[in-house]
């Protein structure tokens, strides 16, 4: 399997200290592919490419952009990635406003614990790969439906 097909994880912190520890974590600790960026504007160029991304972990405070708006971008582009919001404020109110508004997985407070953000990523990752079979099955279905739908039309025509 080559990098580029690598279930992966994007990672967007202003902070390049933050951005570097959990890249290296990552990368020590689980099989995925991991792209990091310090600017959301960045990132969201970046992710319009990125065919494998199954999570996105964001910081909430950037100075170009709050992680609350870079993930509701993100649903835009990458819609069945997962996203994690990362903050430094626990904000009940800003929790709420991210689920709802841009459909976040997990609202995570730093300092995080290692062995419990592994465990996040990981099921955040297996639930982007859910989505997308799903995704997929959808479409053999449709694609499966329109098709009996034009042999029953080619049918009701030859009895008539």
């Amino acid at each position: 399997m080559t990098d580029e097909t690598l279930d992966t994880i994007m990672l967007v912190d202003d902070e390049l200290m933050v951005v570097r520890s959990l890249e290296g974590f990552l990368t020590l600790e689980t099989p995925y592919r991991i792209v990091s960026y310090c600017s959301p504007i960045e990132a969201l160029e970046a992710a319009a490419t990125e065919a494998s991304l199954r999570l996105v972990v964001a910081d909430f405070m950037m100075p170009e952009m709050d992680g609350v708006s870079f993930l509701k971008e993100m649903r835009r582009v990458q819609p069945e990635a997962t996203r994690l919001l990362l903050t430094g404020y626990a904000d009940k109110e800003n929790a709420i406003r991210a689920i709802n508004e841009a459909g976040l997985y997990y609202y995570l407070e730093k300092p995080w614990d290692n062995e419990h953000f592994k465990l996040v990523v990981r099921n955040g990752v297996e639930r982007s790969s859910l989505f997308n079979e799903l995704s997929s099955r959808v479409s053999a279905l449709e694609s499966a439906h329109a098709e009996l739908s034009g042999f029953r039309e080619k049918l009701v025509k030859a009895f008539l």
